[in-house]
């Protein structure tokens, strides 16, 4: 799941029962809370879920917060999914070279998102691979001896570095395949022409989309498949991964999935908004068993 539900208090929609316009911050986490509930119903087991939302500031403390402080929104939102059973696995941040202009002169200008990353088990679909960036640096001339996996003064919850093990007694900078790219994201904001209010930019749905959604997966055990290589003994057919984007908006996420070789769903409450989604997938050429998809 790849999804971005509306901010509080930011936008109006235009829909009855919409979410974003609720008295309260703390009324828009639980109509959220129900919402991600259901979601984590249909969720498979190895599924994760790509999070978008962003912080306001408040304007009178009946929304929550003291005038003119944040809400805190995303915090909030994602302390009561962690109470609820969700694993909240990593916070990246969607860095703006492009953020809109800001006339404020009493704090720093508004130039990032967040996008986190959800998981139900320990153990999940992740290809970290397929996201890969080369890397920046190059590999020692000569081999180094490996570090300590742990420096003495670490503590319980500090990192291990099983990775630089690995590498620095082969001279190399870091795995063959290339590096993780890491939490912060630089994409510049993206531009549509159309009624939307607020569009996804499709290189910010591009890494969660191949990193936790599949392109293969068995038919009949369902398992996932990676590289298109087989990770069970069924000998079955294939069918593509597939992504669901519950406030499907223009269609961003959907168009990428099929881009990529994924299934889709999508599901929005505007109906306006649907159309102009069924005329940006209808640019998105047909193939023969192509992936497919449906917004509702």
């Amino acid at each position: 799941m790849i999804t971005s539900p509306p901010y509080y208090q930011l936008r109006d929609y235009g829909v009855g029962g919409q979410l974003g316009l609720e008295p309260t911050v703390d009324d828009w986490v639980e109509g959220l809370r129900q919402v991600l509930g259901e979601l984590a119903r249909v969720l498979k087991p190895a599924g994760a879920m790509w999070l978008n939302v962003a912080d306001s500031f408040s304007r009178h403390r009946r929304y929550g917060a003291l005038p003119k402080g944040l809400l805190l929104a995303p915090e909030r939102l994602l302390l009561a999914l962690a109470r609820d059973g969700w694993r909240v696995r990593n916070k990246a941040v969607w860095a703006k070279p492009n953020p809109m202009p800001s006339s404020v002169t009493d704090r720093l200008s508004l130039t990032y998102e967040v996008l986190y990353l959800l998981v139900r088990e320990r153990r999940y679909w992740f290809d970290l691979d397929a996201i890969r960036e080369p890397h920046r640096s190059h590999g020692a001339k000569r081999a180094r001896p490996p570090l300590a996996l742990a420096p003495s003064w670490a503590g319980p919850l500090a990192g291990r570095h099983a990775g630089l093990q690995r590498a620095r007694p082969a001279g190399m900078p870091g795995h063959v395949l290339g590096k993780n790219p890491g939490d912060v994201w630089t994409i510049p904001t993206a531009g549509y022409r159309g009624a939307h209010f607020a569009v996804f930019p499709t290189a910010l749905v591009r890494r969660p989309l191949l990193a936790t959604c599949p392109e293969t997966v068995c038919a009949n055990c369902r398992v996932a498949w990676r590289h298109r290589v087989a990770m069970c003994a069924c000998a079955a057919p294939t069918v593509p991964g597939v992504v669901l984007d519950p406030f499907f908006g223009t269609g961003t996420v959907g168009l990428l999935a099929a881009e990529h070789g994924r299934d889709w769903l999508g599901i929005e409450l505007n109906p306006a908004f649907v159309r102009l989604a069924e005329q940006r997938l209808r640019l998105v050429p047909a193939a023969r068993g192509a992936p497919t998809g449906q917004a509702v």
